[in-house]
């Protein structure tokens, strides 16, 4: 939750009024638990919701981000809940597999470096053909750490926060 990239995706949407929660899966840094090969990761998802929207209050909107194994699992935990919106970070197409997520009712980004080694061309064609309501955003000059275009990435994250806030 500490990752520079992490700390960008929040930062641009508590910029745009959009409430965050950002939490560490089971098993990471302080968090209690084992790594569970994404079955357990979901659930953590899952939680964190149900948690957000307790805090929020009966009717609020609620949004799922995610980056790298964070955007497996988030896309994941969009198949069995309902969220007005996805957004999908270096999601690593390459090491694991990303379902359809149904439940999304709002704007969807996918964002990721031109060089991302986990998210490479052929395979962000694969889910740009997966997911058509997307909007796919290819930053060039960098790869999956996004080192040096955080910037870029906070203007692709910040169109989908504005997307989601005036849907």
């Amino acid at each position: 939750m500490d990752n520079p990239v992490v700390v960008r995706m929040v930062e641009v949407c508590v910029g745009r009024g959009v409430a965050t929660l950002r939490f560490n899966f089971r098993g990471v840094g302080a968090s209690s638990g084992r790594h569970d090969e994404g079955r357990g990761e979901q659930e953590d998802v899952r939680a964190s919701l149900t948690h957000l929207q307790d805090v929020l209050g009966a009717g609020a909107r609620v949004a799922l981000a995610g980056y790298s194994f964070g955007a497996a699992m988030v896309a994941a935990a969009a198949m069995s809940v309902p969220v007005a919106g996805l957004a999908l970070v270096a999601p690593p197409m390459r090491v694991a597999e990303l379902h359809r997520p149904i439940g999304v009712t709002g704007p969807i980004v996918v964002v990721a470096g031109a060089e991302d080694q986990y998210c490479p061309p052929s395979a962000l064609e694969v889910l740009r053909a997966m997911l058509p309501e997307a909007t796919v955003v290819v930053i060039e000059g960098t790869d999956h750490f996004f080192f040096g275009s955080l910037m870029p990435l906070g203007d692709a994250v910040g169109a989908w926060a504005d997307a989601l806030v005036a849907g």
